[in-house]
Parts: C-alpha cells; sequence; structure tokens
C-alpha cells in the first residue's frame, strides 16, 4: 500500500472512533443519586454496608455513578426511608422491610418473621428459590424494585431487666421490639414498642422501657444496653436470618443503562455477604467483653419457645387468611423452609453439633 493511501484508510479508522466517542459516553452518563437508611453512622456493620455498597457502585462505574449515603434522620427519619424512595423523595433505601408491616405484613416475610428461615436459607431463597421474584411482584405496586443487601444472620432474644423464666413472664412487658414479631409477643402480654435504633438506650434507662431487642453483641454493646438491663437472652427466634435490602425508586431504576443497573447487582450482593461476614467475626469476642462487663446470659426455656411458636403460628393463620399476599408469600417461604431442614439436619446440624461438643472438650 503507498502511503498517501494508508495515510487517507487511517485517517477513516481515526475519524471513526471519534464518531464513536460520544455514544459510549452516552451509555455511561454521569448520575448523583442519593439513599436514605434506617441506621445511625455508629452501626458499623449496618451503616457500614451502604458504604460498601456505594463505595463499589462508584469504582465500578469509574466515578461516573455516584450514591450518596444519608444515615436515619438525615433527610428523613430511619422508620420513613421505605416512602422516601416510593416517592421519589430519594432514588433509594437501605433498610429492613419488616419495619413496614403496618403499610402491609407482606414486608415483613422478605425481612424476617418469627421462626423464619437462617441466614444461609435466606440467601437461598432469594437468590436460587422465588424469594427475589416475589418480593419485586409485591414491591412494584409500591413503586420500588428490591435488592438484598445484607443480613445479621440469627440475632439475639434481648436485654431485660428481669429474668424471663416462664411465658406469663411476658405478661406486661413493655419492649421494644422491631417488626412482626410484636404481634406474637403481644398474644404472650408483651406492650410491643417500633423504636429506631438510636432512641432505645434513653427509653431504657428511663424506665419508658422494660426491655428491648437490637441485633447482637456487636451492635448491642455499642448502642451500651448491658449498662441499664443485665439480662440477655438467646435465641432471637423472631429473627433467625433478617434479610435487609436496597429499595431503588422503579422509575429511576428503569431509566438506568443495563451497565449501571449490573453494577448495581453486584455491588448489592457483595454488601450482602460482607455485611453476613462481619458479623460472624464481630459477635464472637464483642459477646466476651459484654460477660466480663457483668452481662448474665440465658437461654430462653423449652416451654417459652414452644409458647412463642404456637403464638406464631396462629398470627400467620389469622393474617394469612385476611390477605392474599401474605398467604402467597408465606406458602411458598414456609414450603422452602421445610425442604432445607431435610437437609439441614443431615449435614451441617450434625456436623455444627459434633464441633460444638469438641471444642467444649477442648
Amino acid at each position: 500500500m503507498k502511503r498517501r493511501e494508508f495515510l487517507k484508510t487511517a485517517g477513516v479508522g481515526l475519524a471513526g472512533t471519534a464518531v464513536a466517542a460520544p455514544a459510549i459516553a452516552q451509555s455511561a452518563p454521569e448520575l448523583r443519586w442519593r439513599m436514605a437508611a434506617s441506621w445511625p453512622k455508629s452501626l458499623d456493620t449496618l451503616y457500614g454496608g451502604v458504604e460498601t455498597f456505594t463505595k463499589y457502585v462508584a469504582e465500578a462505574s469509574d466515578n461516573k455513578f455516584q450514591i450518596q449515603g444519608f444515615a436515619a434522620g438525615e433527610i428523613v427519619p430511619g422508620l420513613q426511608v421505605l416512602d422516601a424512595a416510593s416517592n421519589g423523595t430519594v432514588e433509594m433505601a437501605h433498610t429492613a422491610t419488616y419495619y413496614y408491616f403496618g403499610k402491609d405484613p407482606t414486608w415483613a416475610l422478605f425481612c424476617a418473621v418469627p421462626f423464619s428461615l437462617n441466614c444461609r436459607q435466606m440467601n437461598a431463597w432469594f437468590y436460587d428459590g422465588d424469594g427475589l421474584k416475589l418480593m419485586n411482584e409485591f414491591a412494584a405496586k409500591h413503586n420500588l424494585v428490591a435488592m438484598l443487601a445484607g443480613n445479621t444472620n440469627c440475632q439475639m432474644g434481648g436485654w431485660y431487666r428481669k429474668e424471663i423464666k416462664t411465658p406469663g413472664d411476658f405478661k406486661g412487658l413493655k419492649m421494644r421490639i422491631g417488626g412482626w414479631a410484636g404481634k406474637t409477643l403481644q398474644k404472650l402480654g408483651v406492650v410491643p414498642q417500633q423504636i429506631a435504633g438510636g432512641d432505645i438506650y434513653p427509653a431504657l434507662e428511663k424506665g419508658t422501657l422494660d426491655a428491648c431487642e437490637w441485633v447482637g453483641p456487636y451492635d448491642d454493646e455499642k448502642l451500651g444496653f448491658y449498662k441499664v438491663a443485665k439480662y440477655y437472652y438467646y435465641p432471637g427466634w423472631w429473627e433467625g436470618g433478617p434479610a435487609l435490602h436496597i429499595l431503588i425508586n422503579a422509575g429511576k431504576y428503569n431509566s438506568l443503562p443495563k451497565q449501571y443497573q449490573s453494577i448495581l447487582k453486584a455491588a448489592a450482593a457483595y454488601s450482602n455477604v460482607e455485611m453476613s461476614a462481619r458479623y460472624d467475626s464481630r459477635n464472637p469476642t464483642a459477646l466476651k467483653r459484654l460477660i466480663a462487663n457483668g452481662t448474665q446470659l440465658r437461654p430462653f426455656s423449652q416451654e417459652i419457645m414452644e409458647a412463642c411458636l404456637k403464638a406464631s403460628n396462629e398470627v400467620n393463620k389469622e393474617t394469612a387468611a385476611n390477605n392474599p399476599s401474605y398467604k402467597k408469600v408465606l406458602a411458598n417461604l414456609e414450603d422452602f423452609r421445610n425442604n432445607e431442614y431435610l437437609w439441614w439436619q443431615v449435614a451441617e446440624y450434625s456436623y455444627d453439633t459434633f464441633m460444638i461438643r469438641n471444642r467444649r472438650k477442648g
């Protein structure tokens, strides 16, 4: 090829590259979104999920898609972030959907209800079962798209000023308890209070509350409950594996380029795994510190567990009879749970039980 012809051909190629550049830029627009969370920044596990998510979205998009996180109360109160995302006040929220059972108890099933799935089972239901499909069918009615983005793993059963030895000891107890579990405990005489995390300690200290629950040792230590209530019960049968979600305004999400939608999904999935790992890593040493500071660790008795299960089954039956959405999701969830425990008792439970016994021997 002659030099002049080569340069002419090369020039056409360069011109083609120059024309293509704006199309690439258009497919990756610069966006600035806001995310409202239900958590205070002091809880580095829960609010840390927001920070991890926003960090990876920015990095994966070469900082073209940036999401700014806001703690509870900075834009709206922690228990109002679902509405803020739904109505477009913010583009997205990070929350526990059982806070919104007052709108529809079906929301609770996607986060945690008594005697539901553990953390790994919850992941399985959402990622490989019908969980995410059912949730997004339901969330669409509220102008939202949901993504799994965190789990605290099995929680503790809360802090009490007095010992809880029988189901009768719950009677008249004023207890901060989040979500749908309060309906179950009401049947045992508890007066449930739904209070955001940052407001629990003052209420417990003043005696407005007799008991409270939040998450587990690491977060509970940060919130200082051990200073005003000494009995710490387990397990948190109402939250065997509570799933947290990112809720995105549907209009905003549907307007995104596909690559940005994929980035959001990937960042949410990483946040989900990381949060669970952080709790597993940090809870053991936090529990040791709490016990060293005088916390009295107590198991719920078999009698209490059986009474709570009976009450929970009654609540589910009553609710499903009047709410088709709740009935549909509950049936799917319970079928999945029963199949999971067929497997769990064979391998997971047998292995863990053996290892726990041998740890004690050691």
